[in-house]
């Protein structure tokens, strides 16, 4: 009995699997590493790397067949992320300085990361964009999207929570990347790279 009634859900109320795809970029500036780039910048889809930038090369580069062929495609995509590459190198580089000067740190090995990107429900249509940044491998400031001001975990952040908080123009661009650029991008993806992107997803 129990199995005829699950045949009847089955048919009559079907199981709707919802996938959730990302694009992600994850953005490491260090201070006092030998032998390392001090920029590094990944780019990841579906937690699959898709492409690299670092300050010695200051050239992106594909690391799949369908990423190249996206930048081989459309070269303003190669522009951009190039751009992309050099301007936050310099924006990040003055960012751990601050840092450093705020908390008194002349000397030693300091690591400023950020990662941001979106998520994209295929199922919903559903976005969720987010930008994280950590200093010395703890968190530092967040981005809330719903109130496009900053959170400050730490009494540390909250000179640049309040920096952040003022540039109003500025998180209103972030907003428009998160929930309108990066999904789009996340689609142009996975039409080029579907063949080997394609998951299971979460159920939703």
């Amino acid at each position: 009995m129990k199995t005829m009634e699950l045949v009847f859900l089955l048919i009559f109320f079907p199981v709707t699997l919802s996938v959730k795809h990302s694009l992600k970029f994850f953005f490491t500036i260090s201070s006092g590493v030998k032998n390392f780039p001090d920029f590094v910048v990944v780019g990841l889809v579906d937690e699959v790397p898709m492409g690299y930038c670092d300050s010695i090369s200051n050239t992106p580069e594909a690391k799949q067949d369908w990423s190249q062929k996206m930048i081989e495609d459309d070269p303003q995509h190669l522009e951009w992320y190039t751009q992309e590459c050099l301007l936050n190198q310099f924006n990040h580089r003055v960012q751990i300085d601050i840092l450093k000067q705020q908390l008194n740190q002349t000397e030693g090995v300091h690591i400023f990361q950020r990662m941001n990107g979106c998520e994209w429900d295929d199922e919903t249509g559903e976005v969720n964009g987010f930008i994280q940044f950590g200093y010395d491998g703890e968190d530092f400031i967040a981005f809330d999207l719903k109130t496009l001001t900053w959170i400050a975990p730490k009494p540390q952040a909250v000179i640049t929570k309040h920096k952040r908080d003022r540039d109003r123009a500025l998180n209103e661009r972030w907003k428009n990347f998160l929930t309108q650029q990066c999904p789009e991008l996340v689609k142009r993806y996975m039409d080029l790279g579907k063949s080997s992107l394609l998951r299971t997803g979460r159920i939703i």
